[in-house]
């Protein structure tokens, strides 16, 4: 989901509107971008597309998802962006836009491409390529980013950037990226006699440490799954994917879970649930339910991206050094996500160009913008989640390097997710919709002891069968 909707609802944006910015120009929320028209501002540029914006031309742009006030040292880090960014580019005006409640709502977005009201540049997740193409909403960017623009181009994972791309035509540039591994609890692994460096690698060890760290009692829960809020169906989907299996078939088509592995793995879950009274009974829990858990020494493990870490010491209090991070169990592949920035469609050509400039400072630059560790360290922000990792080549090397210099956590902890890497596999067409209707499986799977795992994978095959028919 952030792509996991759900989880990202608490990235860089969100809460209300940030106070107006000292260099930036902070629209009121809501109202439109500049949309195609010149803004009176504009020179006339060079009309190649592949030639970097002239530092001359004089351009105004929108940018989507400005941290807010609440998040004072983000904000800072914006404001000092700005300026260095506008020592290059002095004749661009950054306008930043803050959002009441979530950067990235569901129905505000969509609401917001329908309006045809979204900034010049705006903040989605990888899933929704689909909707933005359906409403017309994003320019196609392909003959503006190249190594003149986007210097580190080839060094971009081409799995993340294949994301952002739609029959060869690329739409975004991404901004942070995730996959899922296996959350752990390191205090309750060694209460419970297991090593925490070297977390569960299948299934079946993931069962028998649950069996432990349960037996510790006091209402310690072994290991922890959501069956609410589309993200049971979407960890369900994360482990069809880490036994080599699918959940919509390759046309796009047809489900693809109703199978032998599928019942495998409800069977297996229902069986840690009731046989083994191993993932607690409390349950229909949702994304922040089971970070609350972890984080309060109650669950010994879950799935999860490594920047739960950070979400659960900056707002639950918890500590870095009581979890670590192995890959996801079967290790046949691991669900990926991620988000980025699109581009409105209809704006100038000297508008797309100051903006995959901004985009590539602030995002995309080794040492820079969001990857200046040095400076997240001096701010009190976390360093050392090992992502967004989309980084390849030399830039991989100088960026998880610079990760340790400035580590604010105990980067070992990290060492068997690291060092173990999974393939990413993307969500499935119409991730949403299928998720709710997979919640159905997991909350019959976990909240009744009766269930019928075969009647309850055939029904959601035929309901997802007739969401993907409707495509």
């Amino acid at each position: 989901m952030r792509s996991a909707r759900i989880r990202r609802t608490r990235d860089a944006c969100a809460v209300a509107l940030a106070s107006a910015l000292a260099l930036t120009a902070l629209t009121a929320c809501g109202t439109s971008s500049s949309g195609d028209d010149d803004g009176g501002s504009e020179g006339s540029g060079s009309s190649d597309p592949t030639a970097p914006l002239d530092p001359k031309t004089k351009v105004t742009l929108t940018i989507d998802c400005m941290p807010p006030t609440a998040k004072a040292a983000e904000l800072k880090e914006w404001k000092e962006d700005v300026a260095a960014f506008n020592r290059t580019y002095p004749n661009v005006t950054i306008q930043g836009r803050s959002t009441p409640g979530q950067c990235l709502e569901p129905p505000r977005f969509t609401a917001m491409l329908k309006a045809k009201s979204q900034p010049d540049v705006f903040y989605t997740y990888f899933t929704d390529l689909p909707q933005v193409l359906d409403n017309d909403g994003a320019a196609d960017i392909t003959a503006y980013v190249n190594e003149k623009t986007v210097p580190l181009l080839k060094d971009i994972d081409p799995n993340v950037l294949g994301s952002l791309k739609h029959d060869g035509k690329l739409y975004g540039l991404p901004t942070s990226n995730y996959t899922m591994g296996l959350l752990i609890n390191r205090k309750l692994f060694e209460d419970a006699g297991l090593d925490p460096d070297a977390p569960p690698r299948t299934w079946e060890e993931v069962r028998a440490a649950a069996k432990r760290i349960a037996a510790l009692g006091n209402g310690v829960a072994g290991f922890g799954e959501y069956s609410a809020g589309n993200t049971g169906g979407w960890h369900f989907t994360a482990q069809m994917y880490s036994l080599g299996g699918d959940v919509v078939d390759a046309s796009g088509e047809r489900a693809a879970f109703n199978t032998d592995l599928g019942k495998r793995i409800a069977r297996n879950l229902h069986a840690m649930r009731w046989e083994d009274d191993s993932m607690g009974r409390t349950q229909l829990l949702q994304w922040g339910d089971l970070q609350k858990q972890i984080a309060t020494d109650k669950l010994g493990m879950f799935l999860a991206a490594p920047d739960d870490i950070a979400y659960m010491v900056q707002q639950l209090g918890a500590k870095y050094e009581n979890f670590g991070m192995g890959p996801i169990p079967g290790g046949k592949a691991t669900l990926a996500g991620g988000n980025n920035y699109m581009i409105k469609k209809g704006i100038s050509g000297d508008r797309i160009k100051a903006a995959i400039a901004w985009l590539n400072f602030k995002n995309l630059t080794v040492g820079k913008g969001q990857f200046d560790w040095a400076r997240a360290k001096a701010d009190g922000l976390p360093v050392g989640v090992p992502q967004p990792n989309f980084w390849l080549n030399d830039s991989k090397a100088k960026d998880d390097a610079a990760r340790v210099e400035h580590a604010t956590m105990p980067v070992a902890n990290f060492r068997a997710f690291m060092g173990n890497p999974v393939p990413g596999k993307a969500e499935p067409p119409k991730a949403q919709e299928v998720y709710k209707i997979l919640d159905n499986v997991m909350s019959g799977i976990l909240t009744n002891k009766d269930a019928d795992i075969d009647k309850l994978l055939a029904t959601a095959e035929s309901q997802v069968n007739q969401i993907l028919a409707a495509r």
